[in-house]
């Protein structure tokens, strides 16, 4: 060893300015951090899957009208229904199907929606099927 630090080699450590750390404050220094911010969320969003939005043919889509124009007729009376549709994905192509328990509380022709009780606009064109007692009456 050089000569040049004999003179502070077997001094004790100066005190800190700061105070001391204790061991989970030092160890998050060393924790991992995300280089690619956004990347992990970027790939879980990639591997998610979304469904096709099935079409109907002619017959399904006028029994669909049928209970629809049935729906206008009762109305009034609130008549409980599930309404399964195609909810279109935010972010990419596809979608999902998904079901919608309550009463209708407006049909608009005009925009071909119809509004449910807690507000839902469904889109004419994405309602695969629509169940309830109503139907059941005229089916006995």
């Amino acid at each position: 060893m050089s000569k040049n630090y004999d003179d502070i080699i077997n001094l004790s450590r100066p005190p800190s300015k700061r105070p001391k750390m204790s061991r989970q404050e030092r160890a998050f220094q060393f924790s991992p951090f995300a280089a690619l911010t956004g990347h992990d969320s970027a790939i879980m969003e990639t591997a998610r899957l979304t469904d096709k939005k099935i079409e109907l043919d002619d017959y399904m889509k006028e029994v669909i009208n049928q209970k629809i124009i049935m729906i206008a007729e009762w109305i009034n009376d609130h008549p409980e229904l599930i309404i399964t549709y195609f909810k279109p994905d935010e972010k990419k192509t596809g979608g999902k199907y998904v079901s919608i328990r309550g009463y209708v509380r407006k049909i608009d022709e005009y925009k071909r929606t119809i509004i449910m009780s807690d507000n839902t606009i469904i889109s004419l064109e994405d309602i695969l099927d629509i169940e309830g007692q109503l139907f059941n009456m005229f089916c006995d």
